[in-house]
């Protein structure tokens, strides 16, 4: 399932890219615009008064950057972003291969907003996203992170009117983050430059590459400075990123929290064997069990599974709604916007629609369809048990699961995996 792209200008890409060159200049240096020095005006554009220098935990930032973590809650850094924040500052590439819930998004967010120039309103760093979800919650949290800095952050995806990003850009964006799709359109169109990039992300890359989008990266990374630091986030490393790392990262830190067969400890992890056809009469009893302040992810591995099961469940007066890529922009933002807030408490999505799902407030994650492989089900349930909350993690293992469900077991052991009875089958 591929995220919706309009058509885009392709250029031919060089078969052998000039090797990299070491950083010739500091990393902290700003490239400077001859446009007035003012902030980008989509940016915060906040005043900050306080001191120029603070920390976040051990790690010291600029005193602005330090404010926005405090004001946002954030008071020690998590594992990836203590490995990763101060190199990532000074200008290292990065390898950051962790679980889903880790923090890497502050792991690269903070570091962009202390090396880009607020007052240059070129567009110096780019994040590559493979879903919309993702973007708009990466760009959320950039603009919190750099909201004392004047920081301008741009989102740019398929599904939104391409007319709003336009003037956005035109005004000045100091980050754009988007689908590869997306960012190629407004590049053949001639509405976004990366010739000034100092700051490459590609998070999520496994992902990037399983929907599509590997000759995309590779089109992008092209067309920045070969100057720019490259930080590249996945959960796996395939051999398509062990080519992305070779090919266009200079000497990266490496870093490898978790793995992606490692599940968080918060998570309590059981399961049901279900006949197929009785995983929904199973689904409504367990809920009958569930909190009623719990805020529910279920996965379904198609977008009719999604929409099906949504509606059998609305049909028992339950607050629940669908998402996937099937469904419209406005449709996808009302679902998110309603779960987000607690008035919706059950969510049933598919993997890629759920990737930009960032909700502490998650509560349990079931996977009504199992995964096809471990990665998956870490990242699935990965999405609870956030900022050291309890999480629980519900599987459903049908007659024709059990062949992969074995491959789960035995990379996460049985120690790990509680199976549950269904009164139905007594």
């Amino acid at each position: 399932m591929t995220p919706a792209q309009e058509p885009v200008v392709r250029e031919p890409a060089a078969e052998n890219p000039a090797p990299l060159r070491k950083r010739a200049t500091s990393p902290l240096a700003h490239t400077r615009s001859e446009a007035p020095r003012t902030p980008a005006p989509s940016g915060g554009g906040l005043p900050y008064q306080g001191p120029e220098r603070g920390k976040f935990g051990d790690i010291e930032l600029s005193g602005a950057v330090a404010a926005a973590l405090a004001e946002m809650g954030y008071v020690d850094p998590s594992p990836i972003q203590m490995e990763a924040v101060p190199g990532c500052i000074e200008g290292r590439d990065l390898v950051g291969q962790a679980i889903t819930g880790s923090g890497k998004t502050a792991a690269f967010g903070i570091p962009i907003c202390e090396r880009i120039d607020p007052y240059d309103r070129n567009v110096q760093a780019i994040v590559l996203v493979p879903t919309r979800e993702l973007a708009m919650q990466v760009t959320r949290e950039v603009e919190r992170i750099g909201k004392y800095r004047g920081v301008s952050v741009c989102a740019v995806y398929g599904g939104q009117p391409i007319q709003r990003q336009l003037q956005q850009l035109q005004r000045g964006a100091n980050v754009v983050v988007g689908t590869p799709g997306r960012i190629m359109d407004h590049m053949g169109r001639g509405t976004l430059d990366l010739q000034h990039v100092k700051v490459a992300v590609l998070d999520e890359a496994d992902e990037m590459l399983d929907i599509g989008f590997a000759d995309d990266m590779e089109f992008i990374l092209r067309r920045t400075p070969r100057t720019r630091q490259t930080l590249l986030f996945s959960a796996t490393i395939p051999g398509f990123v062990r080519k992305l790392i070779r090919r266009y990262q200079d000497d990266p830190m490496w870093i490898q929290l978790g793995a992606e067969i490692q599940t968080v400890d918060e998570v309590d992890q059981i399961y049901f064997e279900v006949a197929e056809r009785d995983k929904e009469a199973a689904l409504r009893l367990v809920l009958n069990d569930v909190e009623k302040d719990a805020r529910i992810l279920v996965f379904r591995r198609t977008q009719i599974g999604v929409d099906r099961l949504a509606r059998a469940l609305k049909s028992q007066t339950l607050p629940v709604m669908g998402l996937h890529g099937g469904l419209s922009q406005g449709e996808r933002n009302e679902a998110m916007g309603k779960f987000r807030s607690g008035e919706l408490s059950i969510l049933v999505s598919t993997n890629v629609a759920a990737r930009g799902i960032d909700i502490p407030e998650i509560s349990h994650v079931f996977n009504y369809d199992l995964p096809n492989n471990v990665e998956e089900y870490v990242h699935r349930i990965g999405r609870t048990a956030r900022m050291g909350r309890r999480g629980y993690a519900v599987s459903f293992v049908a007659e024709w699961d059990f062949e992969g469900w074995e491959k789960i077991r035995s990379h996460l052991g049985d120690g790990r995996l509680v199976q549950g009875k269904l009164p139905f089958y007594d």
